[in-house]
């Protein structure tokens, strides 16, 4: 019988149907794949494999992972980042449970209600100023561990990088392990930026997680050059249960899981994820230097890694929008956010700069 690859093997009836060369600082979820990720696809493809995560990729994604995060370290691949979070919340909690987390984080603003209808937990969120929890701002939800009438506080929820761009140092996430194993609960870690922020601090992964107590973290790649897929990585085994039978009730149990495992080999197996992660940070720092350059407009933030947060007129941010996509953060306000990408290149930032220039000399 005759090798179905075989025939045709160049032939594809697909067509492009976007302009290449259409940029925009929307989201790093808008960039394509990187070329060592479509290149470690084809390597797993062909023959076969066992399927559900029995296949030899996964199980050398555990080594790699292991390199990264410590001997204990338990890697579950996933199809996206909101399933990775619902799942490892799920599996710190009990059905009673509850989860500090800020009031901006994207498992409170972003996940469509996912943790709490799917994860069937309760968030109670703080306000902060910067996206960052602190003891002080977490003690304001965690009490009335013995009150029936209220749901029991038993995860910290943290995001590395904040959703509004900002990075915690390395004490300042010890400081939260630390305070919330005193009082008897979990921290989980929503790294769905984790490179750019470890690229930011210049540190190992490894000295804001495992190293200073984070129970589990959601590991992202989307958005740092992989097709799909994402993982939650266990770093205290004791911490968690039903870790695999969450994974598979939540829906997030890959037959081809090879096909998601190569990816995250291929992003961490040397510094594939850390080269993407610094050239998007140095493109979002050369991107705020020039917007500092025109006047009428605000950075919001400080710029710690691969997002700007800036306001300006609403209607100076609708024009340009027209020329360049990206996304009104608090519209009201004239809050926006702008994304630099593994694949943002100096000549994207500059033209934008020059386009949010003629903008703003219209208003």
């Amino acid at each position: 019988m005759a090798d179905p690859q075989a025939v045709n093997p160049g032939r594809t009836d697909a067509r492009r149907h976007h302009d290449p060369d259409l940029r925009g600082f929307a989201s790093d979820n808008y960039a394509g794949a990187h070329p060592e990720i479509l290149a470690a696809l084809a390597l797993a493809n062909g023959g076969h494999q066992v399927a559900y995560g029995e296949d030899d990729y996964t199980e050398h994604l555990q080594r790699v992972m292991r390199s990264h995060f410590g001997a204990a370290a338990q890697t579950f691949p996933v199809f996206n980042g909101t399933g990775a979070n619902v799942v490892a919340l799920q599996a710190l909690t009990d059905r009673w449970g509850a989860v500090i987390a800020a009031d901006t984080a994207h498992i409170h603003v972003d996940e469509c209600g996912a943790p709490e209808r799917v994860g069937g937990l309760k968030l109670l969120t703080v306000a902060t100023e910067d996206g960052k929890l602190t003891p002080e701002l977490i003690d304001r939800e965690a009490y009335g561990w013995d009150d029936e009438h209220r749901a029991m506080p038993q995860v910290v929820s943290i995001a590395q990088n904040t959703e509004l761009g900002t990075v915690y140092t390395v004490d300042e996430i010890r400081a939260i392990c630390d305070h919330a194993h005193e009082r008897g609960m979990k921290v989980h870690l929503d790294g769905a930026r984790i490179a750019n922020a470890a690229a930011s601090l210049d540190v190992p992964m490894r000295s804001f997680t495992n190293v200073v107590g984070v129970d589990v973290l959601t590991f992202g790649g989307t958005k740092n050059g992989m097709l799909f897929g994402e993982a939650v990585v266990v770093l205290d085994p004791d911490a968690v249960r039903g870790m695999k039978h969450l994974r598979k009730l939540s829906m997030q149990l890959a037959s081809k899981m090879r096909f998601v495992s190569v990816q995250l080999e291929a992003l961490l197996a040397r510094d594939l994820w850390l080269r993407n992660a610094r050239h998007a940070n140095t493109m979002a720092r050369r991107l705020a230097e020039g917007v500092r350059t025109v006047e009428g407009v605000r950075i919001l933030h400080p710029v710690q890694a691969n997002a700007v947060f800036a306001r300006l007129p609403h209607d100076a941010a609708e024009r340009l929008q027209k020329r360049y996509r990206f996304y009104f953060w608090d519209e009201a306000a004239g809050d926006v956010r702008w994304m630099c990408s593994f694949d943002t290149t100096e000549e994207d930032v500059d033209g934008f700069v020059a386009a949010l220039r003629e903008e703003m000399g219209r208003a």
